[in-house]
């Protein structure tokens, strides 16, 4: 199956989570949790390698689940410290940024050959207004946006890297159409930039996709929050969701959990899934 059967707030599981390595393993670990959607990894080797290599897109089109987007892992990005992403995440590197562009242009290919229309990925963080460095890396970002735009693709940037007010003037200034946003509230916690809650209002429009997580702010400067089972943070997931609801969202929610073995992370996924589908139920 394709993207294009993908319903309104669809509920899924991000690929990389289950830690998987096949798509017959994908296909057999969805169907073990009830759900049909999910967000897949490119296939960058430092991010989620799949064994059937070039071969995934055919697999994936021929399983049994929905793809609702592709994601995109950077070679080199270090998630040791909040410091460690700073200086190795997304475009920030500046010696990095034309070797990115070209895995950029790479994993736009497989976005469409996996028929998808969405591919997620982290920016880097942002420079502030005023910072010497932010025309460069908007400039970077404008292009991202042209390759995109020329491939029929749009690119959601993942949130928490910055608060919710510079990405969304970034997204202002940049005015681009193809360029959007993949909301996940934990990261705006893991890394301590700002309330979830009011992000959502503040970026709203622009959020085509969501992962759900759930944290707990960290509690020493500089280092980073603690990821928890969904509903066992600080989130406050029934208030995220229903905030969701309010802005007019009624894209994919995928479920994310990066910490723990596989068989600790379907665990916790699936409790995740009963909190949701318990509120789901109960809203209208």
């Amino acid at each position: 199956m394709s993207s294009h059967s993908s319903k309104p707030l669809t509920l899924g599981v991000c690929s990389w989570s289950l830690q998987v390595t096949s798509i017959p393993e994908l296909n057999r670990l969805l169907a073990e949790l009830g759900v049909k959607a999910t967000q897949i990894a490119c296939g960058d080797p430092h991010h989620a390698a799949w064994d059937e290599g070039d071969a995934m897109p055919q697999a994936a089109l021929t399983a049994d689940f929905v793809m609702t987007g592709a994601m995109l892992g950077f070679p080199g990005e270090d998630y040791t410290t909040p410091q460690t992403i700073k200086d190795t995440g997304g475009f920030g590197p500046e010696d990095l940024r034309a070797e990115r562009i070209e895995r950029l242009k790479w994993a736009l290919s497989r976005t469409k050959e996996l028929g998808l229309t969405h591919l997620m990925l982290h920016a880097g963080f942002i420079p502030h207004s005023g910072d010497p460095g932010r025309p460069a890396f908007l400039d970077t970002l404008r292009e991202a946006g042209r390759l995109a735009a020329e491939q029929g693709v749009t690119l959601a940037f993942e949130t928490g890297q910055e608060p919710a007010d510079l990405l969304r003037q970034t997204l202002d200034e940049l005015a681009s159409p193809t360029l959007k946003v993949n909301f996940d509230p934990a990261n705006m916690l893991l890394y301590d930039m700002g309330d979830p809650i009011r992000a959502v209002e503040i970026l709203g429009p622009d959020i085509v996709s969501v992962h759900l997580k759930d944290a707990r702010r960290p509690t020493t400067p500089g280092h980073w929050g603690e990821e928890v089972p969904l509903g066992q943070g600080e989130v406050n997931i029934p208030r995220f969701l229903d905030t969701l609801k309010a802005v007019g969202y009624s894209g994919p929610l995928m479920i994310e959990r990066e910490v723990g073995d596989q068989a600790a992370r379907i665990r916790d996924i699936g409790l995740g899934l009963e909190v949701v589908r318990d509120h789901l139920a109960k809203t209208p």
